[in-house]
């Protein structure tokens, strides 16, 4: 439209001065007045158009201006929406995160929970077995305040039937010719007294029975300064005592002192049951004599470590006895049921039944023939014990 009455401006001023030259030609002077008027009027229109051109280009200007602020307002809407997805987007990253978050402090609780709940079963646990342990401790020491109260009268019936079996004179307390000294046990073999004391812990602590025992190696020089008493004496303890035993002969000087058990006692005395054979004893020559000593030497030595032994597996044992109560209860439960249904029958031993070194090589031998015949590999394991 603006251009339109642009064209129209200058078709008049055109028609103007196309008018002027006709009147100069066509008029005379008189007419140069009304030339000059028109002049003037197209002084006026060309000031006028130059006016409206201004206008013109002012109103191109603020059309250029406002494209460009609406392709602005266009490029800030896009911004401005690109903005507000992304606002969308961390809004709804930051609801995931929050929901995540909530799950993960439910799931610590619960963890937390479970920890408590099985912290707690453990300290159950572990008390319960800690009450276990005192009550089997506080059951042992009873068994073993038991053993060792009917100590003395169990070595008393065993000695009696160790000289029943073996014809040998047993010597009782009040029997004992010494009125002011009298042991617990002795016996009488080829005219001499040999004493056999039998001594157990007072308590159930047992650190100083060896020096308890050491000090009753010293006085049984009131038995040994009698002419009839032989100057080899033996104390007899509870074999559940050897643990805490380190010495078990005392040179004493006049005499000699040997710590032994109750199940020493049949192989020792056998031994010294031998010497009868001799109808003199002083006539023994020297290699007579070193081969008894040896005799009553391997039998003391032997039944040491057997009783070593069979103390060190007994622990053993008992140890794996108490790891077996860490089974699942399932299986504790059946182990118990075959355990209860389970049965050892061993030999029974017979009254005046005399148990044969033959036998026992017969039964040896028949073994490693059963072994040989079912191809059973042999297992050989070495244990050291510290005599």
């Amino acid at each position: 439209m603006e251009y339109v009455f642009y064209l129209i401006i200058i078709s008049g001023l055109a028609a103007l001065y196309f008018k002027k030259q006709a009147v100069v030609e066509d008029n005379s002077e008189e007419d140069k007045t009304r030339i000059s008027e028109l002049e003037i009027k197209l002084a006026t229109t060309e000031s006028e158009v130059k006016q409206q051109q201004q206008k013109i280009d002012i109103a191109n200007a603020k059309t250029t201006s406002f494209e460009q602020v609406k392709s602005e307002k266009t490029q800030i809407e896009e911004r401005l929406k690109n903005v507000e997805n992304e606002r969308n987007s961390l809004k709804n990253s930051n609801i995931s995160l929050n929901k995540a978050e909530e799950v993960r402090n439910e799931n610590i609780r619960k963890s937390l929970n479970a920890t408590v709940t099985l912290q707690e079963s453990l300290e159950k646990e572990k008390e319960r077995l800690n009450d276990e342990r005192v009550k089997e401790s506080e059951e042992y020491f009873e068994k073993m305040k038991l053993t060792w109260g009917n100590h003395e009268k169990d070595v008393e019936s065993h000695l009696k039937l160790i000289c029943r079996n073996n014809i040998i004179n047993y010597i009782s307390q009040e029997d004992f010719p010494h009125p002011r000294n009298k042991p617990d046990n002795s016996i009488e073999i080829m005219d001499q007294l040999i004493i056999f004391d039998a001594k157990s812990p007072a308590n159930n602590d047992l650190t100083n029975f060896p020096k308890y025992i050491k000090l009753q190696t010293e006085n049984l020089k009131k038995y040994a300064k009698h002419d009839n008493v032989k100057n080899d004496l033996f104390l007899v303890i509870p074999s559940n005592t050897l643990s805490v035993i380190k010495q078990f002969t005392y040179n004493i000087g006049d005499y000699n002192v040997y710590i032994i058990t109750k199940d020493a006692l049949e192989p020792i005395i056998l031994s010294l049951k031998k010497i009868e054979e001799y109808e003199f004893a002083d006539k023994l020559s020297p290699e007579e004599r070193d081969n008894i000593c040896r005799i009553i030497g391997k039998f003391a030595h032997t039944t040491k470590r057997r009783i070593q032994i069979d103390q060190f597996f007994a622990e053993e044992f008992l140890d794996t006895l108490s790891k077996a109560k860490q089974l699942p209860r399932e299986i504790l439960e059946s182990v118990i049921q075959f355990e209860n249904a389970d049965k050892l029958n061993p030999p029974m031993e017979k009254r005046n039944k005399e148990i044969l070194t033959k036998d026992l090589k017969e039964k040896s031998e028949q073994l490693k023939k059963e072994i040989e015949m079912r191809e059973i590999p042999e297992i050989t394991t070495k244990i050291e014990f510290k005599d």
